[in-house]
């Protein structure tokens, strides 16, 4: 598979130059693990880590995500498994200034963002309209049907021009620090 390169804004910790991430069916992102915390309270389980806890200061806002990921998950297995899941991959933008304008917005929802940097994978990739992203229900049917349409990339309903995420997976090499961001 053809080598691409990306540009990532990074927000959970810093990253290192020459840093390799991987991501496939056996390493999972943060969407992954706050769904899986989210969906065990949902089934009636007791918080049991700190992802449970904080799951469970909000449940509400993660109630829809969860159905929304899940459902995801669900048609992109049965209908898309060339697509990176959105639970075990990286998002990305494919020019820096759309990674630049992902940095704006995360900063001015008050999310941390510690720098931009320059990726190369080997991986899977999918170009995806954010704006084609919904709140789950719990009419899995409704969920479904949404999913379907955020994969096979329709227009957005917005009417808006796409807001491109690109998913990445496979092997992730961090090839450039492109720029830092002071304390935000």
């Amino acid at each position: 598979m053809a080598q691409i390169y990306v540009y990532h804004t990074v927000t959970e910790k810093p990253m290192e130059l020459g840093q390799i991430i991987v991501f496939d069916n056996k390493h999972q992102n943060g969407v992954y693990n706050r769904v899986l915390a989210c969906k065990n309270l949902l089934d009636g389980n007791e918080p049991t880590d700190s992802f449970s806890n904080f799951i469970n200061s909000n449940l509400e806002y993660w109630t829809v995500r969860t159905y929304r990921e899940l459902a995801l998950e669900k048609v992109r297995e049965e209908k898309y498994p060339k697509y990176p899941s959105r639970m075990s991959c990286l998002y990305t933008s494919k020019t820096l200034s759309d990674a630049e304008m992902w940095a704006d917005s995360f900063i001015n929802s008050g999310r941390k963002v510690y720098q931009i940097v320059k990726l190369r994978t080997d991986g899977n990739v999918f170009d995806g309209d954010a704006y084609n992203v919904f709140d789950g229900t719990d009419n899995a049917e409704e969920n479904e049907k949404n999913a379907d349409y955020y994969w096979s990339n329709k227009p957005n309903k917005l009417g808006r021009e796409p807001l491109v995420e690109t998913l990445i997976n496979g092997n992730i090499e961090v090839v450039e620090i492109v720029k830092e961001f002071e304390e935000n």
